[in-house]
């Protein structure tokens, strides 16, 4: 499986000649003029899936993607979808059950005979017992450790240490593109073996595995 970052909580995950695209931007002028810096480049990308969680502007950019991809969007349940089954799982983008910055959407899915899990902007103190058992066991878990209006580092560790994937990619997290969040050095700190890359985008199976969870760490955009 060849896994892409695009910047902030943007990846493409291809395998078996299908992509899937998740939480992509497309027009951030608007940050811009509010004084925020966001300068990741344009996303160019096609897929056959893709997959939103949640309804802010740095996730939502739908138009983004071409090749008229089935859309699975802000949602909760056992989903259809060109890849097989799909599981949306609730969550909240806060500590205040949502009415704070609203639902966020876990999504879990398999891929290239992997399973995959992608956070979104989990911003819950803790994950409950019945998201965790909805999760289940993963390989490569995609999860926010930026902090602010999300997980930082000690929050995105315990998650890691409780869902114990094989491969973790940190996102949503202060890069030299954008000019908010917390850099990802502290959650970083927390692995034994971290995989810094040269590009943003990666192949599974170049990856080597340890006793422990490896950090894969794509370059910024």
């Amino acid at each position: 499986m060849r896994v892409e970052w695009f910047g902030q909580s943007a990846f493409s995950l291809k395998a078996d000649e299908v992509t899937v695209a998740i939480d992509p931007f497309a027009d951030m002028s608007g940050l811009k003029e509010r004084g925020i810096k966001f300068e990741y480049p344009p996303i160019e990308l096609d897929a056959q899936l893709l997959l939103v969680t949640h309804e802010h502007v740095d996730h939502n950019g739908v138009e983004a993607i071409g090749g008229d991809p089935v859309v699975l969007r802000s949602t909760a349940g056992r989903l259809d979808s060109p890849i097989g089954e799909v599981i949306a799982i609730a969550s909240e983008h806060d500590e205040e059950a949502g009415i704070a910055r609203g639902p966020n959407t876990i999504f879990v899915f398999e891929l290239g005979g992997l399973r995959v899990c992608h956070f979104g902007d989990f911003g819950q103190s803790v994950l409950r017992e019945e998201q965790q058992a909805a999760i289940g066991a993963i390989d490569l878990l995609i999860v926010p450790v930026g902090g602010g209006p999300t997980l930082g580092a000690t929050g995105a560790l315990e998650v890691v240490r409780r869902l114990a994937p094989r491969w973790v990619v940190p996102m949503h997290y202060r890069t030299p593109r954008i000019g908010f969040l917390e850099s990802a050095d502290d959650f970083l700190a927390g692995f034994e073996h971290v995989h810094r890359m040269e590009t943003s985008n990666f192949e599974i199976a170049d990856l080597s595995q340890h006793d422990g969870p490896v950090a894969v760490v794509p370059a910024a955009p």
